[in-house]
């Protein structure tokens, strides 16, 4: 008789997609808004007359077909459009201190914010308040501050180009450049790495090159649940033969088998196609010995067709003529053994090798990879190590080959282009003198990880959110809210409510912003927004739904007014010229960046326009000019991963989740239902700590670089097909075991998914 699973776990072997998911979106639509109203918004997602989701960043086809949604996507449209409101009367219910023992899932499901609201401490409750007065209480925080540099302005990549270039207008204009993002989460890595390797921070393929490859190699993503109109690009190019090759340390069902809610042979039949052709279970934090030991294995697969007299399988043509570094490279990958690449991997010699002997079959491979690459204390490695595997074969730069970046938000790419970062470049400063009139400074300013700190220290005493759930997103989660509840000033510009509005400082305002789906109204007319997708296209999105309320205003709006009230006519910018026609925005950030030289008339041209990707024509924006092997050296395992009882932890999301956002309490690929406290563990590494699935533990983090102990209390351990040595567990819930001094030293990103830690029975139990 087989031993009975804990509450909510149970086994679901229906593929990704498919009846499921289906049901899934009915049953959401049901959940947040009349379904005629939901279906009418659902089809206008990702069309060229339409809205771009506010879920991931995968690019539209050049040719939509009748939907171009997904189930995640029609979470987060459907949660945008709800018909759920949260106005004064909620607050007058429901004290911040009552709130503040909500779940997640519990505080956004209240729907959609309508008013501007301060915090009112004697009341323990949030109060209206008037735009002007808002924006005037704003403006005198900021002018108040000894310095520019005390404050801090976040941007979630949900914030559109015209959104993100007035934003980081306003902060150039006021004197600092202190723009914590979520790229500093995700994938600065890739941002920090790749213009190192190739010139440019962005991906080199689009989505057409998928058409033509004829390998697609992929590390670390669950693009079923994070980006899942991708499966329709795998599920075709399975289909006609193409090699999948997975490195991931969980199997996850997407990448194993789908159905698309598209195909009508597989929807009649409840048919599927296999997606990976073969599935490599990386250990967490293994990427680096693995991608080392690809490498290895082509180069000996090189001297072995010399050695018979061949013409290797290295693009010898391709190396001479665009890289440079290759000895180098070599010379680190033959120091390298073969037993350490397999002990710190968890992959076999055999494993890689024939991985490898897939990459040198193939004329054409495209790498994908997502976070599992980035969030490490060495992502940045990692992702040049990747773009070497690459380069090795000429892999870059040519159609239906290249490097995939797979980007969350759905412009979390565009806010960096247009201008939200903390290091300026001279072409940027230039742009803005030409554009606006003045040079703003030149200093590096704060990332993600620095304000939290900046904050904690007393050095930083305001806050600016332009969206977001930034404490609840960073690692280190006593100090992050505990930073919080230190500002002077934290104002935060949301269409929902969530928990960061809940962690009040001196003065906490929350404005009501539009969402995506929403129409836009201002002087001129209806207005419409950009963004640009992972693959570097910049298309419209044009909301249509009434917003809900007459208080709402758009991004734009609100940015314009804490510019007027914190700025004045300082530089004689026309702020208010600009929210009256978008235009005249994007005017503007053509100024600045010449890559959108006729931004406007190539965005409204359906399916919108591709910026310059240099490394896509093979045009390497390097030092050197060329495209460049560069080295990490050595790939031991962290002493602390390896000590005693030690583990790694890898932080998830569910499939009823989007980054912070809670949709639901299931993880149903996963086997996990009405419940998120579970920590997935290999049922020998159970045994060897006398545990057993369904047993309550603790997760006890090993950092000791503050000397600070850091953990959690209480999970139920769940037997997984997982690694040794790794475990997993969900992320926000486990960012309070990971240390803020564990992250990326080069890129600053978070070691989300490499965190050494201990397991042991609960206390609690």
């Amino acid at each position: 008789m087989a031993a009975k699973r804990p509450y909510g776990i149970k086994e679901y072997d229906a593929p990704a997609g498919g009846w499921g998911a289906l049901r899934a979106v009915a049953k959401t639509l049901a959940q947040q808004q009349i379904v005629a109203q939901g279906s009418a918004t659902l089809m206008k997602a990702n069309q060229p007359d339409g809205f771009d989701c506010p879920g991931c960043a995968w690019p539209d086809p050049r040719h939509a077909s009748s939907f171009e949604f997904c189930e995640n996507g029609a979470k987060a449209i459907t949660w945008e459009s709800t018909a759920k409101r949260v106005g004064p009367e909620f607050f007058q219910l429901h004290s911040v201190s009552e709130l503040w023992g909500w779940t997640d899932h519990q505080l956004e499901d209240q729907g959609r914010l309508t008013h501007p609201m301060i915090y009112d401490r004697e009341t323990d409750r949030y109060q209206t308040i008037g735009w002007d007065e808002a924006f005037a209480l704003i403006g005198q925080g900021l002018n108040a501050l000894d310095s520019p540099h005390q404050a801090e302005f976040y941007t979630s990549g949900r914030a559109s180009n015209e959104a993100a270039f007035l934003f980081q207008l306003l902060v150039r204009a006021y004197g600092t450049n202190n723009f914590p993002d979520c790229s500093n989460m995700c994938h600065e890595a890739t941002s920090v790495g790749l213009p190192k390797s190739i010139g440019v921070g962005k991906g080199t393929v689009l989505l057409e090159d998928f058409d033509h490859c004829d390998a697609i190699f992929s590390f670390g993503h669950n693009p079923g649940t994070n980006h899942p109109r991708m499966m329709a690009t795998l599920h075709d190019a399975a289909r006609r033969g193409v090699p999948i090759i997975v490195f991931n340390p969980l199997k996850e069902r997407a990448l194993q088998k789908f159905a698309s809610p598209q195909n009508p042979v597989e929807m009649a039949t409840m048919s599927s196609t296999p997606i990976a052709s073969a599935y490599h279970q990386v250990k967490a934090g293994g990427d680096l010995a693995a991608l080392k030991g690809l490498m290895k294995a082509v180069f000996e697969r090189d001297d072995e067709s010399l050695a018979a007299d061949g013409k290797g399988v290295l693009d010898r043509a391709f190396i001479a003529e665009h890289t440079l570094g290759l000895e180098t490279l070599r010379e680190d990958i033959d120091a390298t053994s073969w037993e350490t690449i397999v002990t710190a991997s968890g992959l076999t010699q055999a494993a890689l090798r024939s991985a490898a002997d897939v990459y040198i079959n193939a004329k054409k491979v495209i790498a994908c990879y997502g976070m599992g690459i980035t969030q490490h204390a060495h992502g940045t490695d990692n992702v040049q190590q990747l773009a070497n595997f690459l380069l090795l074969r000429g892999n870059m730069g040519r159609e239906g080959a290249g490097i995939c970046p797979l980007r969350g938000h759905s412009n979390v790419q565009g806010d960096r282009t247009v201008g939200i970062t903390e290091i300026p470049t001279d072409a940027l400063l230039d742009g803005m003198q030409r554009a606006f009139g003045f040079r703003p400074p030149a200093e590096k300013g704060h990332n993600a990880v620095e304000t939290i700190e900046a904050m904690m220290d007393g050095r930083s005493k305001a806050l600016i959110c332009l969206g977001g759930n930034l404490p609840v997103a960073m690692p280190d989660t006593e100090t992050c809210f505990a930073a919080m509840r230190k500002l002077d000033l934290s104002v935060h510009i949301a269409t929902k409510l969530n928990r960061s509005h809940l962690l009040t400082g001196k003065t906490t305002i929350v404005l009501p912003c539009f969402g995506r789906t929403d129409l836009d109204v201002q002087a001129s007319g209806p207005q419409s927004v950009t963004v640009e997708d992972s693959m570097s296209m910049v298309h419209a999105s044009r909301g249509f739904l009434n917003p809900p309320g007459e208080q709402l205003r758009s991004e734009p709006a609100i940015v314009v007014g804490m510019a007027k009230a914190t700025l004045g006519d300082r530089y004689g910018i026309d702020w208010d010229g600009m929210l009256a026609d978008y235009d005249r925005i994007r005017d503007k950030i053509e100024i600045v960046f010449p890559d959108f030289a006729d931004y406007n008339r190539r965005v409204r041209v359906k399916g919108g326009f591709r910026l310059t990707v240099g490394a896509s024509d093979r045009i390497w924006n390097t030092t050197t000019g060329k495209a460049m092997f560069l080295v990490a050296r050595g790939v031991e395992e962290d002493a602390r991963q390896t000590a005693g009882d030690a583990l790694v932890l890898t932080t998830l999301r569910a499939h009823d989740q989007y980054n912070t956002t809670i949709y639901g309490m299931d993880d149903r690929y996963r086997g996990v239902f009405g419940r998120r406290d579970v920590i997935f563990m290999n049922a020998e590494d159970l045994a060897a700590r006398g545990l057993a699935e369904g047993d309550r533990i603790d997760i006890q983090s090993l950092w000791t670089g503050d000397g600070r102990q850091r953990g959690v209390e209480g999970f139920t351990a769940i037997a997984y097909d997982i690694p040794k040595g790794t475990i997993a567990g969900y992320y926000p819930e486990m960012n309070a075991v990971i240390a803020l001094g564990d992250h990326d030293v080069r890129s600053g990103t978070p070691a989300y998914k490499g965190v050494p830690v201990r397991v042991v029975g609960s206390a609690a139990a």
